[in-house]
């Protein structure tokens, strides 16, 4: 592969792919395809080389504009999404139109442009909630909020178009990431920030109920990259970190690494739909040769760190929108 385009390359596991492949494949050229909504942000693509990485604001759910991003590429990889459960709680409208018409529009491009590679970034969350054991790649989605309900019907949208037209998809499933240029909606970076400023950490029912299992960013881009070139068309790949925890585990190990008071959690009341436990099942990707390198206590020393050395990236984002929305996720609860 020469040239591939990335959708939603200026957000969290998008623009870490984006690096990890510039860094493996020195021949290789990214067209970084994103809509700069809220969580895009140009900052995670300064240091880039334009040599080799060309950014082209876009939205997938425009069909035309899609079409265009992809003439020539030898693969598409999806990160394009509304991806904050809380958020598909507030209104699910822009999740519908970019996690189900958006995969559409790409999956048609594909057809189209005889696209040799698309690959579609998805999440655990499409299983819904499991009380014991793991689920595994031919379980069937049980989606249990708006944003998983919406990956789930972009995911059927793509393999129906592989069923009927052979457009060469496949989809990974990865579980709960965490590293660098996280927006800090999401619970870890959330806490991070909030504990660095010595204010409330809004923990959900306690935290003892909600199990996730915390895959580092670098090795979920290692297994997309894996399942792109090595993975069948029309096969489904779980990417799991293997490190089931308790969010009031999570929580206490961010305290802890920042050295700050327990007194700094606020309990608040549940989201709706709650899912209490995520875990899925990697053998499928293992055999092809994946397996997760960090170990949990280091890579979330490694984030925790940058979070502390990069106020000038977050700082800036937790004001004016991320604020309003704080105010209206948090404030009556």
């Amino acid at each position: 592969m020469k040239r591939i385009v990335v959708t939603g390359g200026a957000g969290f596991i998008g623009s870490n792919f984006v690096r990890c492949m510039l860094a493996t494949y020195p021949e290789l050229h990214i067209v970084n395809f994103d809509k700069l909504t809220y969580a895009g942000n140009l900052d995670n693509l300064n240091d880039l080389d334009p040599a080799r990485h060309m950014f082209v604001q876009g939205d997938i759910a425009d069909k035309a504009a899609i079409l265009k991003a992809m003439n020539g590429c030898d693969a598409i990889v999806n990160f394009a999404a509304g991806s904050h459960v809380d958020r598909s709680i507030m209104g699910a409208d822009d999740f519908i139109d970019t996690n189900v018409t958006g995969v559409y529009n790409i999956c048609e491009a594909a057809r189209e442009l005889r696209t040799p590679r698309v690959l579609l970034v998805s999440t655990d969350e499409v299983y819904g909630s499991i009380d014991e054991g793991s689920f595994t790649e031919d379980d069937p989605p049980r989606p249990g909020n708006p944003y998983s309900a919406s990956k789930a019907g972009g995911e059927l949208i793509a393999l129906a178009h592989f069923n009927t037209f052979g457009t060469p998809i496949t989809i990974t499933r990865g579980s709960n990431t965490y590293g660098p240029y996280q927006y800090p909606e999401k619970v870890l970076p959330l806490f991070v920030t909030n504990a660095i400023d010595g204010q409330p950490l809004p923990l959900y029912s306690g935290g003892e109920n909600n199990v996730r299992d915390w895959l580092y960013v670098e090795d979920h881009c290692r297994g997309i990259d894996l399942a792109l070139r090595k993975g069948q068309a029309g096969q489904i790949y779980n990417i799991a970190g293997g490190n089931e925890r308790r969010n009031i585990v999570l929580t206490r190990k961010i305290l802890d690494l920042l050295g700050k008071s327990e007194d700094l959690i606020k309990l608040v009341k549940d989201r709706p739909g709650h899912d209490r436990r995520y875990s899925i099942s990697a053998t499928k990707l293992k055999a092809l040769g994946w397996a997760p390198r960090m170990d949990w206590d280091q890579g979330m020393a490694l984030t925790v760190q940058w979070y502390r050395d990069n106020e000038w990236w977050w700082r800036k984002i937790k004001t004016g929108e991320f604020l309003e929305y704080y105010r209206r996720q948090y404030h009556d609860r």
